[in-house]
């Protein structure tokens, strides 16, 4: 591997200048590989830096000018890569857009962003982004990746990507080349919606200065923790959320890795295993799925394999308390004897830490797969920073209820109301179109992230909750539902919770019942298997209510959840009421469910 300089990500003008030197020095080196019919195919530096190049030529031949939004629809694919760079190689500003979205949250975004053009990956994807250029009237030119009929357009011009490739490779180059020597740190870069846990998304609009940092720094932390070699990235989180784009695109691309695109959640353990990844960034429900899994396949297995469980359960449960020293070593060799190596081959076997970020981790999940041998580090942020702000480090001291200290560069401070407070080159330009709030969000010249917590004696970030979600009660007591539902979600019955009670005497929450437990109890109980009707069966309610009293002996009086009631269905991005990094929308869930919340009262 050509051994490039971390200090060229501090100093590069722009994203695409730092792309094109790596590519210069990677050469035929991978950059991108995803699974084609069957078999993974990669995309050298060389390749890909040949497709920004001509695609940002004919960008520019549309007769797109400076500054102009693009959007990308697309699933996480090479194609998703060389779109992104060669928007911002032709001097425009990327804007990503989630596949879940639906027609009216595509029509938000072009009607905000005034987008110029489209890129779209895929049939599926058309039918829904196409309607909402028809409209709002805007982007009047669509590329296409594959599967869409070219042969005829209405409202707005249709264009091949294959043919959106195909050109002088050599004068685009000279052409890009040109074009980015005048495009500086602080000029934008891309405009990323907020996933909208209320109500609708703002553009953030992030300069390259912001990205470069996030991607300096996170790459000082990997090479300073874990040491640097043969690098490679397993992409999953959709890399139209800002975490994914900078931490899963540009790092890579500062480290001179390869990435490698999984196919899915359903195909992500083959994936793992066939990749071989070194790093991966993960949200923490997919990990609590995962957790949740292992527990499972490894319960089936036999007194041994159920010895070996509960002792990696009782070391991560010390691990979380911070009692990790002599007494625990028997463990760790037991466990590095039998289970580790198997669990680590499940994950490829090169892992050297997997990232949590994107919502808070609950401290026992992480716990689980730091006793399974594996380094969990739980990163902090949002859009509007780019938008990683700390990440806990194994030099520091691996905490699992603290997020770790801030990244090389970010100063930190909290506010008299406990709001953590945030200053440097990842902070945004501002919401685009919104003066207001952003004046509101960088006050005095820090982002005011409306998340609370305190730094700790070795300068780590402890989270208790946004400021937004802290329930008060009718005592005025404040209470962090997060840390509730993170608990309640432990328990091997409930899939996902929400707890609610703002001004009044007590907790009460709404539980989605495990489908696989209630499958179960159904088989064991004689019951047929209907969610709705296991729902109105006092036996099943006492087994949901047996899970919230486990969780309440944990909790203190005011956090206790008195009364619960049953969801309808499971929280999905589909019904509105999870974000698409499967974040919980509150506003959404308590539209739908505020009257059954209100007669546990």
């Amino acid at each position: 591997m050509f051994h490039v300089q971390l200090s060229e990500i501090d100093t590069a003008q722009n994203l695409v200048a730092l792309f094109l030197q790596r590519a210069d020095q990677q050469g035929d080196r991978p950059f991108l590989t995803a699974k084609i019919d069957g078999t993974w195919t990669p995309m050298s530096y060389a390749e890909a830096a040949r497709q920004v190049c001509i695609l940002a030529e004919n960008l520019r031949a549309m007769g797109l000018k400076d500054g102009d939004r693009v959007v990308i629809v697309a699933e996480n694919r090479p194609e998703w890569c060389i779109a992104d760079l060669a928007i911002m190689a032709a001097g425009l500003v990327s804007t990503p857009a989630y596949t879940t979205n639906t027609e009216g949250d595509h029509c938000h975004i072009l009607n905000d962003s005034g987008a110029c053009a489209a890129i779209v990956s895929n049939a599926k994807l058309a039918r829904v982004l196409l309607p909402a250029i028809m409209k709002t009237g805007k982007a009047r030119h669509v590329v296409v990746m594959e599967g869409v009929s070219t042969a005829q357009s209405g409202a707005y011009d249709l264009h091949r990507w294959d043919t959106m490739i195909s050109g002088d490779a050599e004068a685009a180059r000279h052409a890009v080349d040109a074009r980015i020597a005048g495009i500086g740190r602080e000029d934008m870069a891309c405009i990323i919606y907020t996933s909208g846990t209320s109500g609708a998304p703002r553009g953030v609009m992030l300069p390259h200065r912001a990205i470069l940092h996030n991607a300096g720094a996170a790459a000082y932390v990997l090479s300073e923790e874990f040491g640097w070699g043969e690098e490679r990235f397993l992409s999953f989180l959709p890399l139209s959320h800002a975490m994914e784009h900078s931490a899963g695109l540009y790092l890579p691309i500062g480290l001179g890795a390869d990435i490698w695109f999984a196919e899915g959640l359903d195909k992500l353990s083959s994936n793992l295993e066939e990749a071989q990844p070194t790093f991966m960034i993960v949200v923490p429900r997919l990990f609590e799925v995962l957790r949740e899994k292992m527990i499972k396949t490894i319960a089936k297995q036999g007194k041994l394999a159920n010895f070996l469980l509960g002792r990696a359960l009782s070391l991560g449960e010390k691990q979380v308390a911070g009692h990790d020293g002599l007494l625990t070593r028997p463990d760790q060799w037991l466990l590095s004897a039998t289970l580790r190596p198997k669990i680590r081959q499940r994950f490829g076997g090169r892992i050297k830490a997997l990232v949590s970020g994107g919502a808070p981790l609950n401290p026992e999940v992480g716990g689980f797969f730091s006793a399974m041998g594996l380094t969990m580090l739980q990163g902090y942020g949002q859009t509007e920073s780019a938008p990683v702000i700390s990440v806990n480090l194994p030099s520091v001291g691996i905490k699992l209820d603290t997020v770790g200290p801030p990244l090389r560069g970010v100063d930190v401070r909290i506010a008299e109301d406990g709001e953590i407070l945030v200053r440097g080159d990842l902070v945004m330009l501002g919401y685009w179109g919104r003066p207001e709030d952003t004046e509101r969000a960088l006050e005095g010249g820090w982002l005011h992230t409306g998340d609370v917590g305190h730094i700790d004696d070795k300068g780590r970030i402890k989270i208790t909750d946004r400021k937004k979600d802290i329930i008060v009660n009718d005592k005025g007591d404040n209470v962090a539902p997060q840390k509730l539902e993170g608990m309640l979600t432990l328990q091997p019955e409930i899939a996902q919770a929400m707890v609610a009670g703002d001004k009044r005497p007590y907790m009460v929450a709404l539980l989605v019942p495990d489908c696989e437990w209630a499958h179960q109890w159904a088989m064991d109980n004689g019951e047929k298997f209907d969610m709705a009707s296991l729902q109105g069966l006092p036996a099943f309610r006492s087994a949901m209510k047996a899970a919230v009293d486990r969780t309440n002996a944990e909790l203190s009086v005011i956090e206790k959840i008195r009364k619960f009631t049953l969801a309808d269905e499971p929280f999905s991005v589909e019904n509105n009421m999870m974000t698409p990094t499967l974040k919980i929308r509150r506003p959404f869930i308590k539209a739908q469910y505020g009257d059954k919340l209100d007669a546990l009262y």
